[in-house]
C-alpha cells in the first residue's frame, strides 16, 4: 500500500531535512528561547544542548505518535475499503506538491491545510504557559510535547505520506526519521547559528528544496508511482 520502504525512511528524513528552514518559521523562535532563559555560566553549553535536545525530542515524540494514531486509521479504514490506497496515496502527494510550492514560494495554498489543526491548538496552547520560562530539561520535553501539535503543513504532508505505510510500526518509523531530519536546522537555531537563519532567506536553496519537495510528491501519487516503476 504505501511507497517502498527503502525510499520511505530517507525520503521522510531529506523531507525533513529539506523542509526544515520551514521549521524555523514556526519553532525556531522557541527553540532559540530556550537557549536565552539560561544563565551563562560554567557548563552553560551541556545545559544548553539538554534542553534542546529536550524540547525537540518531545516535538518528534509528538509527530511520531500522530503518525501511529493516523496509521492506526487508515489501515483498518483500508481492510474494509479497497480503494482508500489510491485516495491516500493522491492526497499525501498533493499534499507533498503544495508544500513544495510553499517552499519555493510560488504558491502558499498549504496555509489552508494548516488551519485545519488550528482548532486543536487553541485548546492546547494555553497549556505551553505552564512551561515557561524553561528552567529543567523535563519542562523542555513537556514544551516539546506540545509544540509537535503547532499546525504546519509540513508536518501535516508528511503524516499524509506516513499513513500510506504498510503497519503502524513503519509510520511511526517514517515519522521518526522525518523529525530527525528537523534536527540539525532547530539545534543550529538553539545554538544561535546564523548561518541557518542565511539559508533560510536563500530563494535558490528555497527554490531546490521546493522542488524537491515536489518530485517526492509526483513520485507519490499513483500515476506517478506507475510510471517511474515501469
Amino acid at each position: 500500500m504505501g511507497p517502498d520502504l527503502y525510499l520511505s525512511y530517507p525520503g521522510a528524513f531529506l523531507i525533513g531535512f529539506l523542509g526544515s528552514t520551514h521549521c524555523l518559521g514556526m519553532c525556531g523562535g522557541i527553540s532559540a528561547s530556550l537557549s536565552m532563559a539560561l544563565p551563562v555560566g560554567p557548563g552553560f553549553r551541556w545545559r544548553q544542548t539538554l534542553m534542546l535536545l529536550a524540547f525537540n525530542g518531545g516535538r518528534i515524540g509528538s509527530y511520531v505518535l500522530l503518525a501511529s494514531l493516523i496509521a492506526l486509521l487508515s489501515t483498518r479504514a483500508a481492510d474494509s475499503w479497497v480503494h482508500l490506497g489510491g485516495i491516500l496515496r493522491t492526497v499525501a502527494g498533493m499534499l507533498l506538491i503544495g508544500m513544495g510550492l510553499a517552499m519555493g514560494q510560488w504558491w502558499q495554498g498549504i496555509r489552508h491545510v494548516e488551519r485545519l489543526g488550528a482548532p486543536l491548538w487553541r485548546k492546547l496552547s494555553p497549556l505551553t504557559r505552564h512551561f515557561i520560562p524553561v528552567k529543567h530539561p523535563r519542562q523542555a520535553l513537556a514544551l516539546g510535547m506540545l509544540w509537535g501539535w503547532l499546525p504546519c503543513g509540513l508536518v501535516y504532508s508528511t503524516l499524509g505520506w506516513a499513513a500510506l505505510q504498510p503497519t503502524v510500526a513503519t509510520a511511526a518509523l517514517t515519522m521518526l526519521c522525518f523529525g530527525l531530519g528537523t534536527l540539525p536546522s532547530m539545534l543550529a537555531t538553539g545554538y544561535a547559528a546564523s548561518w541557518i537563519k542565511h539559508l533560510r532567506t536563500q530563494r535558490h536553496f528555497r527554490q531546490l528544496a521546493g522542488l524537491l519537495l515536489i518530485g517526492f510528491g509526483l513520485w507519490t501519487i499513483p500515476l506517478g508511482h506507475w510510471m517511474m516503476g515501469h
